[in-house]
C-alpha cells in the first residue's frame, strides 16, 4: 500500500532503520503505526492534558493545554503529509511524541530547569529521553529511529532526517503561533486589531485562514520535490507573527510575574531533591543509580503536571496543621 500510494520521497516503513532493540514484526501494523500507539498509551502522553501551553492553570474551558497543542500539531502535520503523499503514520507518531518531555508551566518551566541544570535542559532532548529511558518503568518505548529523530529535531533549529519530521517541525510553529493568538485574545491580552496588519494581510485574518494559507504554501512549494518548505513570503510573515507574540504575550510583565513564581517553586524543589535523594519516588531513586542526581531530579520535575508540581511544593514547604488525637482532646 505504501509503495502504491506514497511519494517516492516518503519514508516507507519497510525502509526504517529499525529500533534500538530488535522486536518481532507485527502482522497487523507497520512499525510506525505501532510507535504511534505506544506514544498514545504512554503515561507521559496522558500527563500532557494537565500541562501548560501558555497560560498557567487557566480558568476557562477553552484554553489550550500541552495535550490540545499536541493534537493541533498532529492534525496540521497530517494535512501537510497527506497533501504531499508522505507517510502519515510516521508523521503522526512524531507529532504525538514531540512534547512528551515538556515541563510544567510551559516554556517558563523549561527556562528554569535549563538555568539550574549543569547540563542544561531542552524539552526536545527530554522528549527523546522519555521515550528511550523513562517510560515503561525504565525500559522505554523502543521506538523506531525515524520517530526518535523527528522528536528530537522538531524545533526550528533542528534538521529532521525525514520529510515527515520536517512536516511536524513546520506544523509545530504553525500551531502554536496561531492558537496562542486565539488564547491571548480570549484572555484579553490582545485584540484582533492589535495583530500586525502586513502579516495578517498575507496569511489571513482568522486562525483557520492562516493555517490554510500556510499549509497551501507548503504544498505549492514542496510538491514533487524532496523537501518540505514554505513560500518565502508566508514563512517571513509567520516568523514576524512569532516575534510579535514574544513581545506582546510570551514575555510581558504579566507573564514574567507568573514565570517568577514558577521559577521560585521549581528552584526550591530542585535544590531540595538534590539534597534529599531519599525523598524522591522509588523509581527515581533507582534511576539515580545509573544517572547523575541532577539529571534524575530534572527527570522528576519535568514529568510533573502543573497541579502536581504545586501539590509537591505545598507538601514539602508549606506548614500543615497537626491532626488532633483523642489524647490531645482529653488534655484540652
Amino acid at each position: 500500500m505504501e509503495e502504491m500510494f506514497l511519494s517516492p520521497f516518503a519514508c516507507k516503513s519497510k525502509d526504517s532503520r529499525g529500533r534500538l532493540r530488535e522486536e518481532e514484526v507485527c502482522n497487523m501494523r507497520t512499525d510506525f503505526q505501532r510507535d504511534r500507539d505506544r506514544v498514545i498509551y504512554s503515561k507521559a502522553f496522558l500527563r500532557l492534558k494537565n500541562k501548560t501551553q501558555v497560560f498557567f492553570s487557566p480558568e476557562g474551558d477553552h484554553f489550550r493545554t500541552r495535550m490540545t497543542h499536541t493534537i493541533d500539531v498532529s492534525q496540521i502535520a497530517r494535512s501537510i503529509s497527506r497533501s504531499l503523499a508522505l507517510n502519515e503514520d510516521l508523521t503522526e507518531a512524531i507529532a504525538l511524541g514531540h512534547d512528551l518531555g515538556h515541563t510544567p508551566f510551559g516554556h517558563a518551566g523549561e527556562r528554569v530547569l535549563n538555568s539550574l541544570s549543569l547540563n542544561g535542559f531542552s524539552h526536545n532532548v527530554q522528549s527523546l529521553r522519555v521515550v528511550d529511558v523513562l517510560e515503561k518503568d525504565g525500559r522505554g518505548l523502543n521506538l523506531t529511529l525515524e520517530v526518535r529523530d523527528g522528536i528530537v529535531n522538531h524545533k526550528k533549529s533542528g534538521n529532521p532526517s525525514t520529510l515527515e519530521g520536517k512536516a511536524v517541525s513546520w506544523a509545530d510553529r504553525i500551531a502554536y503561533v496561531n492558537h496562542d493568538i486565539e488564547d491571548a485574545i480570549r484572555a484579553g491580552l490582545l485584540r484582533p486589531e492589535d495583530l500586525p496588519k502586513k502579516e495578517i494581510k498575507i496569511l489571513g485574518s482568522s486562525s483557520r485562514d492562516r493555517i490554510n494559507t500556510m499549509i497551501t504554501s507548503i504544498y505549492e512549494n514542496s510538491k514533487g520535490q524532496n523537501c518540505v518548505k514554505m513560500g518565502e513570503e508566508e514563512a517571513e510573515a509567520l516568523e514576524s507573527l512569532r516575534s510579535f507574540m514574544f513581545e506582546n504575550v510570551y514575555i510581558t510583565p504579566v507573564s514574567m510575574r507568573e514565570e517568577e513564581r514558577a521559577k521560585r517553586m521549581l528552584s526550591a524543589m530542585y535544590e531540595y531533591f538534590l539534597k534529599n535523594k531519599d525523598r524522591l519516588p522509588p523509581f527515581y531513586q533507582k534511576l539515580s543509580e545509573n544517572f547523575t542526581i541532577e539529571q534524575t531530579v530534572c527527570d522528576y520535575l519535568s514529568s510533573m503536571t502543573d497541579k502536581f508540581a504545586v501539590a509537591v511544593f505545598d507538601n514539602i514547604f508549606v506548614p500543615h496543621s497537626w491532626a488532633l488525637t483523642e489524647k490531645d482532646i482529653e488534655e484540652i
